[in-house]
């Protein structure tokens, strides 16, 4: 079975738009992660993602204005994490059409299946809010601007785990 070399192609596209520099993929000599100090059915959960997506009204119109990707601005939105899934509209035009559906909003934000796993007792809560940031593929500005940002977040909400999606 063949299979996509993306990094490769990922350098190769680059390239051909007049970057010089490969781009630098973030590693860590560190695993940033805690063991969890009470059982999971016990910790409060957020979900954070790199999804694309507006929030819309009981019309269907954006609470906000549709953003470009790579900009240098703060990039992190919240979204209420009892928001209707039917009021999510993903934005994005770069996600695998023949894997995933993009009308279905659990592939690529599961609200849903973490309401389920609240109801079945796997979570103890759920966030006020979840965390949506605009990949700008930047390192430095993940781990100096964006991830600091969400973590101050997520701490003021008394979080315990942060699920990761990103797209």
């Amino acid at each position: 079975m063949d299979y996509i070399r993306y990094i490769d192609k990922t350098h190769e596209y680059y390239r051909s738009q007049g970057y010089d520099k490969t781009y630098n993929y973030a590693h860590n000599e560190d695993i940033p992660f805690t063991p969890l100090k009470k059982p999971l059915s016990e910790c409060r959960v957020t979900l954070v993602t790199t999804a694309a997506f507006l929030l819309v009204d009981e019309e269907g119109l954006p609470l906000e204005e549709p953003r470009m990707l790579g900009t240098n601005e703060l990039e992190v939105f919240t979204a209420p994490s009892d928001w209707p899934a039917d009021r999510i509209l993903c934005t994005s035009e770069d996600h695998d059409r023949y894997q995933t559906e993009m009308a279905d909003v659990n592939a690529y934000f599961p609200i849903e299946r973490l309401q389920e796993f609240l109801k079945n007792g796997v979570f103890g809560s759920l966030s006020r809010n979840y965390y949506r940031t605009l990949p700008n593929y930047s390192h430095r500005k993940t781990t100096e601007v964006d991830g600091p940002d969400i973590l101050r977040q997520c701490r003021k909400d008394n979080v315990d785990v942060a699920l990761l999606t990103p797209v």
